[in-house]
């Protein structure tokens, strides 16, 4: 499989909102958002009000990543805002994992887990197979511009074994500084999908078209002989 892009929305430069997501519509494989809620982490960042009026402007998955401390709150919200795909913390719902993934699958949208740099592979396995997609945090969640944690790179790897194992079709994706730094050590994991914010994508160049392409081919010299 080719790797999938897909940008970070809380990196884009929101007063050029429809001019930046226009720009983004034929080439990001997913639109990922970042709703935050000041307690589960130190930052509050976008909403389903944003999904909602993202929505109207696009057919790009829209691919929610809550760092909230009750999902059980937010994710009805994001069903009716339009959102494609939700993804929760487990820790965040050790007693009701099963009952938010089937909620979220019964509105027939796609569902996944995030997990934390220290959060091991193995403790998805009871649910893997409700799984659409698993994210692996390569940095510690709630702010962008940190700095890589390649030991995070072990449980992309640990993932994709368990899939193939064991018939799982989850996909796998990775979230936290991944750039022109980090693309070769990224891709030589199998990872599918790479999350791309401000040092990724955003900040190579003022016209986002321009930063896309730069970007896919800083990814294509980085991993040529990956």
């Amino acid at each position: 499989m080719n790797a999938q892009f897909s940008p970070s929305l809380m990196c884009m430069d929101l007063t050029r909102f429809r001019e930046q997501i226009e720009a983004m519509n034929n080439t990001a494989a997913f639109y990922h958002v970042d709703i935050m809620d000041g307690s589960y982490v130190k930052n509050i960042t976008l909403s389903p009000f944003f999904i909602e009026n993202l929505r109207k402007i696009t057919d790009v998955p829209i691919d929610v990543h809550l760092m909230v401390n009750h999902p059980e709150d937010i994710i009805p919200m994001c069903i009716e805002a339009g959102a494609d795909i939700i993804s929760f913390h487990p820790e965040t719902a050790n007693n009701k994992i099963f009952r938010l993934l089937t909620q979220i699958k019964e509105a027939g949208r796609r569902c996944g887990v995030v997990l934390n740099p220290a959060t091991p592979a193995e403790s998805i396995r009871e649910y893997a197979h409700l799984l659409d997609k698993v994210t692996v945090m390569s940095v510690d969640p709630g702010f962008a511009g940190q700095k890589f944690i390649p030991e995070t790179l072990n449980k992309i790897r640990q993932l994709i074994a368990m899939r193939e194992a064991h018939g799982y079709h989850y996909l796998t994706e990775i979230d936290g500084s991944c750039n022109a730094r980090t693309f070769k050590q990224i891709a030589a994991s199998g990872v599918d999908v790479f999350i791309v914010g401000t040092s990724g994508l955003f900040n190579l160049d003022d016209d986002v078209a321009q930063a896309w392409q730069k970007m896919e081919s800083i990814f294509a010299e980085e991993t040529a002989a990956a």
